[in-house]
């Protein structure tokens, strides 16, 4: 019983310790950091209490979880801050039940915590949200229709994400708005899984009721600024471009990310002319915002999309068709 009340209080005291420094260093938020330097504080008080018989009953050589290993290495400051307050959570839960006579300070704290846990995430989404898609690289579009099966499609969605995809835009043209709204709450849960970035191509209502990271706009579609009106400041908004003007324009509107392409002729664009590597030429040289590389991206050519400047691309078929997404995903980003 001590061990397991030891070993969750300085599992607890750590992920305040992290909270707190993404709270003070990067929220730069004084109230956040005062109330979880309390409620540490507080765990540390239980701690004091029995202090003595706890370090007694501690034996990290005898303990069988220390060589249990994460198998994902975590990357980006929200995945960070998922980790560590559901850690928290969790190790408040489990003190209350193993330690009764602290159950009301316990469960007072751990009610705290599921408070800042939305306080701090509205505010890191407020902040890094945008910052976000300077390290952002490969962003898979997604295409059911050529899978037998939903379950086909997402296995393959999560196999893709699981290689290393960190945008996924969810672009269904042959599906009823209901359907969307339903495989993409399956989509959105698999992006939150793996850390990714979760965009709703053209539909802004759909992207509204998913509550997704944002919107991609065509040409033809709604504008930036409205867009951003009904999502809210915090969304992205990213645009499609085929011409040096449309990507200055894009800009000036406020978008937050470009796809330039179609690079190269792809069936998902049919009738659409190809930009060529000119394109992608220009915009690495003339445009400051994140632009992704687009259209007809494949293993074979997308060094020669790399050797002209670009740092991210956007693939479809290439990934969400391969036999192994995951695989697939992998190679992508060792060109990148």
């Amino acid at each position: 019983m001590k061990r397991i009340i030891d070993a969750n209080l300085n599992r607890g005291c750590e992920a305040l310790r992290v909270l707190e420094e993404i709270s003070r260093f990067l929220l730069e938020d004084k109230e956040i950091s005062e109330e979880l330097k309390l409620i540490r504080h507080d765990l540390n008080k239980v701690q004091e209490n029995d202090y003595n018989a706890l370090l007694l009953s501690r034996d990290t050589e005898g303990d069988v979880g220390v060589c249990i290993k994460n198998p994902d290495k975590r990357s980006g400051i929200e995945t960070i801050f998922k980790a560590n307050i559901k850690r928290l959570q969790q190790v408040l839960r489990v003190l209350a039940e193993y330690s009764p006579e602290n159950f009301e300070t316990l469960e007072n704290l751990r009610y705290k915590s599921y408070t800042l846990e939305k306080i701090m995430w509205d505010k890191l989404k407020e902040k890094y949200n945008k910052l976000m898609l300077a390290d952002k690289k490969l962003y898979l579009v997604t295409n059911s229709d050529k899978f037998d099966s939903e379950d086909l499609f997402l296995d393959a969605v999560a196999s893709a994400l699981k290689g290393g995809v960190d945008i996924l835009q969810l672009r269904e043209k042959n599906m009823p708005a209901n359907k969307i709204i339903e495989l993409g709450r399956k989509v959105k849960l698999l992006c939150a899984e793996y850390g990714a970035t979760f965009i709703v191509n053209d539909r802004v209502d759909i992207a509204y009721v998913l509550e997704a990271d944002g919107v991609h706009l065509g040409q033809d579609d709604m504008d930036v600024a409205s867009a951003r009106e009904i999502l809210g400041h915090n969304a992205i908004v990213g645009v499609s471009t085929h011409a040096p003007e449309q990507a200055q324009k894009a800009v000036a509107d406020g978008a937050d990310y470009i796809g330039m392409g179609p690079v190269f002729t792809t069936p998902t664009k049919p009738g659409r002319q190809s930009v060529g590597l000119e394109y992608v030429k220009w915009v690495s040289e003339n445009i400051q915002i994140p632009a992704f590389a687009i259209g007809g991206i494949d293993l074979d050519n997308v060094q020669d999309v790399v050797d002209c400047g670009a740092k991210k691309i956007a693939v479809v078929r290439a990934i969400i068709n391969a036999e192994n997404p995951e695989k697939a995903a992998r190679e992508f980003l060792k060109v990148l």
